[in-house]
């Protein structure tokens, strides 16, 4: 059997048209609240993802009508599950469980699309931040809601929001709690592409189709690139790119693009 026809717990996964891996959060009750097991489901099956070559591109989403909503308001309320415990022990919670997602995503190397098909809140926004893109609809909504509960974002919001929309509009979505759906969210720069409310799993596949028909090497290193980059100097971001060059100009997908260049075709990558 293979690896991803497998039960994860809160979680469903599926690949689709060969290359792309399809996980979604699956906890709809709770509006796809993240749950021990499902960091534990998705953690191990985002890394699967970026070992398998035949994977080129992985899609989030969320079973039913949300995206995610973050915490478990009711364990919150009990300080059950990943809320057990005092301050210490509720830090070596979060550190040891909930901030694996970002550790995790922000280490894959396999470009990550978020479909937000709904309510994405707290520590769901955060989620499809961590993601390289965001489609959605009129009913995507995104929210910080960290402060109206009395939280901080333990999940890593701060370090991913503004890099997405820049500082100053991640402060205000923090400080202010205010929602952003559909069009508004799109402006904004919460979103990367906002489909039609029927086509926003077709637009999200056919987006992904062309995410995986580019040469996955070359896919990969770029956004590794971007990553670095982002973070450090122009000297740090050159010598790596210079590397990453000098693996890319080497391979059979680069020898097959300039041959598909001249023989007017479309070229058939293999990921070599």
């Amino acid at each position: 059997m293979s690896f991803y026809q497998k039960t994860f717990p809160d979680l469903e996964v599926a690949v689709k048209n060969n290359h792309q891996l399809w996980v979604t959060l699956n906890n709809p009750d709770q509006m796809n609240a993240i749950t021990t097991p499902m960091i534990d489901s998705l953690t191990e099956v985002l890394r699967q993802a970026d070992f398998d070559p035949e994977i080129r591109v992985v899609v989030i989403t969320g079973k039913g009508k949300n995206f995610c909503a973050g915490g478990d308001i009711k364990a919150m309320e009990e300080k059950s599950g990943m809320f057990a415990g005092e301050s210490n022990e509720l830090r070596s919670r979060y550190q040891h469980g909930i901030q694996r997602i970002p550790q995790c995503i922000e280490n894959l190397s396999v470009p990550v699309i978020a479909m937000v098909n709904g309510a994405a809140v707290g520590a769901g926004c955060d989620l499809s931040m961590m993601c390289d893109m965001r489609t959605g609809n009129s009913k995507s909504k995104f929210a910080e809601t960290f402060t109206r509960m009395g939280l901080v974002p333990g999940d890593g919001g701060t370090f991913f929001l503004q890099r997405v929309i820049g500082y100053s509009k991640a402060m205000q979505m923090f400080l202010t709690a205010k929602s952003y759906e559909g069009k508004e969210a799109l402006d904004f720069g919460l979103l990367s592409f906002l489909f039609e409310d029927s086509n926003l799993e077709s637009e999200t596949e056919k987006l992904a189709d062309t995410v995986a028909s580019l040469a996955p090497v070359a896919q990969k290193l770029t956004k590794k690139a971007m990553k670095v980059s982002y973070l450090h100097d122009l000297q740090t971001s050159l010598d790596m790119l210079a590397s990453y060059q000098g693996i890319s100009q080497r391979t059979a997908d680069h020898f097959e693009a300039l041959k598909s260049f001249k023989e007017k075709r479309s070229p058939r990558f293999s990921g070599e």
